[in-house]
């Protein structure tokens, strides 16, 4: 899957200078379904941590926070009208494509094997 994960439960898939963002499939299970993602806008300037936007499902509104710092180059706008993509397809519906400002950021983040094993403590 090439992704690396947040304790925030985010994945980003580096690829070269940029980033896909989008939510674990832990996230979106634990959120229920979706039905509406607040989304930044293009330009916008993020620092590791920062919030970037919202989901909001049947059971919650819960902020996204970006992995790694960086410049949004793109938005997924489909999500605005289709926001359930992220319960249907996690890994492969992104949310946020990122210029990546530092891309050591990246080495603080959970393999798929940590992040198993963070989501197994949460429950």
């Amino acid at each position: 899957m090439g992704v690396k994960f947040t304790k925030e439960h985010e994945w980003v898939r580096a690829e070269g200078v940029f980033a896909y963002v989008g939510i674990s499939d832990f996230a979106q299970d634990s959120l229920g379904d979706i039905v509406f993602v607040e989304l930044p806008r293009a330009g916008a300037v993020l620092a590791a941590g920062g919030a970037f936007g919202t989901v909001e499902s049947v059971k919650a509104v819960s902020d996204l926070y970006a992995p790694v710092s960086g410049t949004i180059i793109e938005v997924n706008t489909g999500l605005e009208d289709a926001p359930e993509l992220l319960n249907e397809s996690p890994y492969d519906t992104w949310i946020i494509k990122l210029e990546i400002a530092d891309a050591g950021e990246l080495d603080q983040l959970m393999d798929a094997d940590e992040y198993e094993e963070f989501c197994a403590n949460e429950k």
